[in-house]
């Protein structure tokens, strides 16, 4: 079995930032002159999020692509996937994402991607969806658990400094056991797991961390995971 890798991102990438690091960092791990695919399913396909993928990797050495479920064409989904070296999924409605994915074949592709070699990587509702769960704003409303795919142990939680309400979401999920425990991550913050470990956290700016969250003898407990910064 080739190393498994995924790299989950708080926050950031070419849809939030104007810095190229996190994805270079993401591409750098797919070999040389990488092929990578969006996945924009949680975003309903938006043309425009499609749009800035492309604005973002034709100006860096891969052979960037896409691939749309809203309007689906004739390709074997399982087959296209797993020729890609990354795999790139874009935020929007995490739980709309996943029951398309089922209804598709997307899920069982992917894990066959991964068990191939294909890097998995992805932001906000593409990072909650490798987790066993992860805290969502797909219901609208309160922050909600849901179960993902179980690539990776634990809980998740994205967005940790970039919306108010996510880190007190996520401690009380956890602390009432409505969440396994896991780990949160801040905007800019990309956690990357090779065979299932994480081996390491990087960072697109200044203050930007991971936390592990998890209760201990009845408290909820939170440790701090600084990110190792990149430069541009």
């Amino acid at each position: 079995m080739s190393s498994q890798q995924i790299i989950a991102l708080g926050g950031g990438g070419f849809s939030m930032e104007s810095s190229p690091v996190l994805d270079d960092y993401i591409l750098r791990q797919g070999g040389n002159n990488p092929r990578i695919c969006f996945l924009g399913t949680a975003s309903g396909d938006s043309e425009s999020y499609i749009t800035r993928f492309y604005q973002r990797f034709a100006q860096r050495e891969c052979q960037p692509c896409h691939l749309e479920l809203f309007r689906r064409d004739g390709r074997d989904i399982e087959a296209f996937l797993c020729s890609q070296d990354v795999i790139y999924v874009g935020g929007g409605n995490t739980v709309n994402m996943l029951a398309i994915w089922q209804l598709h074949g997307v899920d069982q592709a992917l894990k066959k991607a991964l068990n191939s070699g294909t890097v998995l990587c992805g932001l906000s509702a593409g990072s909650i969806c490798w987790f066993e769960a992860g805290v969502t704003d797909s219901f609208g409303g309160d922050l909600q658990p849901y179960p993902c795919l179980g690539f990776l142990s634990g809980s998740h939680c994205p967005h940790y400094d970039g919306e108010e309400n996510r880190r007190p979401a996520y401690q009380g999920l956890i602390k009432h056991g409505r969440l396994s425990p896991g780990i949160a991550a801040d905007d800019g913050v990309g956690l990357h797991y090779l065979n299932g470990e994480l081996i390491r956290v990087v960072s697109s700016r200044r203050g930007a961390s991971a936390y592990r969250v998890e209760m201990k003898e009845g408290r909820l407990v939170e440790h701090c995971v600084v990110g190792e910064l990149l430069i541009e």
